[in-house]
């Protein structure tokens, strides 16, 4: 109880921190979405404005310890790091916006990251519930062909309702059909194809392009440049998955598949995969380009950002789940708890990456720092990050280098459409690599530890954090990886 009192005191304190710089009455009828206008980043670039903007580099030290302990703490403090993890993450997310609203006197970037979570969260939240009320049985032979028939359905479905959401829906389904064999690499290629590589054809499909939706990158971009990569890598890795699986078969036997199946597949809980089209719906309400009422904006920084889309998403989470079969939510064994340990990390990561996105793009408008940056730079610097890290802000932060190079500001819609102008493919590189990458280890990618924790649950023996990228991740997934940088050279050299 005590734990939970300061938890509560902590977030109270941390979107206290966010809160100000609401100044300006929400009543206003100017309809126009001005996130953040030319003149508020001269006065974030320190021209004559109200804060300093350049950021100690100390101040990255709560973000790289955060992301240090998401990578050691399940596997040396196990314990401590299960029951303190939101008490960490909110305690160092604090630091920083401490550190932004009243040693820089900066309110303006902790609301705007303020704003990003909310969306980030709303998405991958309202997906992960609604999508945990579907639920698949799927009375079939455990053959390699159908195993890759539904590693290849859930890569379009990401695009869809999401890597999280297709995980979601597909990773029991997946465990059951082979419950006579199951293996690990089951389970690695499954976070492979569905819950990353999947997606990479929407803003829907994985959460650094829909962050990059955000920022102002349209919504079909990514579908008509990442098409021949995600077309290719789905391919490779569907291949050597099955030569895994036959040669797991051979060695198991002809007992190793249950020949007594009626071949059908049932669904409990359809009526969900309405909620789950009106989610995907919603992302559509995109405040620059629809004209809302006034009463769906929040005053910000001299202009207005929607809710509504946020709103209408969490609203169909709470009603999703209210409505969602019992019997396919115990089926599933639904619980909330992998959501809730992405909201508590996510909360910390965006708070404690403001500085690093900041220097990033300080570094990258140096004549040293745009030296260093090309496409090729941007895909394995992005990719390794992503690996290790968290894909998700890693995109932010190497999207903020590659624009920073031309003098471009991540936080200007009008600069990200410039930057996609450019005759270099450094967003689809940034893109590819983020989406692609973000399956190399447990922490690249929400999903992922979803699924590890799924699995274990159904007695999957899952490989260690070391363990996954060493056997697997170095071994499978990184000559794909190396291939499509060489694919993308080649299909964009003209």
């Amino acid at each position: 109880m005590k734990l939970k009192r300061i938890l509560l005191a902590l977030s109270l304190f941390f979107f206290s921190g966010f809160a100000q710089g609401y100044a300006i009455p929400a009543s206003e009828t100017d309809h126009t979405v001005i996130e953040e206008s030319r003149e508020a980043h001269d006065v974030d670039e320190g021209h004559g404005g109200h804060y300093n903007h350049s950021p100690h580099p100390i101040a990255v030290l709560p973000f790289v310890l955060l992301l240090g302990m998401i990578a050691t703490g399940p596997l040396f403090y196990e314990h401590f790091w299960h029951k303190r993890y939101p008490l960490v993450t909110i305690l160092l997310g604090t630091i920083v916006v401490v550190y932004y609203v009243f040693a820089l006197k900066n309110t303006h970037a902790p609301i705007h990251a303020l704003f990003e979570y909310v969306s980030f969260i709303a998405l991958v939240g309202s997906l992960f519930v609604v999508s945990g009320g579907i639920l698949i049985e799927a009375d079939l032979q455990s053959k390699p062909i159908i195993n890759v028939g539904l590693l290849v359905f859930g890569a379009v479905l990401a695009n869809v309702i999401g890597t999280t959401g297709a995980s979601m829906v597909l990773i029991r389904p997946f465990i059951r059909l082979n419950k006579s064999r199951i293996k690990p690499f089951h389970i690695v290629f499954f976070i492979f194809i569905v819950s990353n590589v999947g997606g990479s054809l929407t803003p829907i499909g994985d959460p650094p392009l829909f962050l990059g939706f955000l920022k102002g990158v349209p919504f079909f971009w990514t579908l008509q440049q990442a098409a021949p990569y995600w077309a290719f890598a789905v391919i490779i890795l569907s291949a050597i998955f099955f030569v895994l699986d036959t040669r797991s078969l051979r060695k198991e036997g002809a007992n190793a598949v249950d020949s007594q199946v009626a071949n059908s597949v049932r669904i409990s809980g359809s009526h969900n995969i309405l909620f789950l089209g009106l989610i995907c719906g919603f992302v559509f309400l995109d405040p620059n380009v629809i004209d809302m009422p006034s009463w769906a904006y929040v005053a910000f920084d001299g202009g207005k950002m929607s809710y509504l889309r946020e709103v209408l998403m969490i609203l169909t989470l709470l009603v999703g789940y209210r409505l969602s079969s019992k019997s396919a939510l115990q089926g599933n064994e639904f619980t909330f708890e992998p959501i809730r340990e992405v909201a508590f990390l996510f909360i910390g990561i965006f708070a404690t990456m403001m500085p690093a996105l900041d220097l990033i793009r300080g570094f990258a408008q140096s004549d040293t720092g745009a030296k260093l940056i090309t496409t090729d730079t941007l895909y394995w610097g992005t990719g390794l990050f992503s690996g290790i890290l968290d894909n998700a802000p890693t995109y932010l932060n190497f999207l903020s280098a590659g624009m920073g190079k031309y003098g471009l500001n991540i936080a200007d819609k009008a600069d990200v459409i410039i930057f996609l102008s450019r005759p270099e493919p450094m967003l689809l590189a940034i893109s590819i690599a983020s989406v692609f990458f973000g399956a190399m280890s447990y922490i690249g990618n929400a999903p992922n530890f979803m699924v590890k924790s799924i699995a274990e649950q159904n007695g999957v023996k899952m490989p260690s954090f070391i363990g996954y990228i060493i056997r697997y991740s170095l071994v499978y997934l990184l000559p794909v990886l190396i291939l499509t940088h060489f694919l993308i050279k080649l299909l964009t050299a003209s």
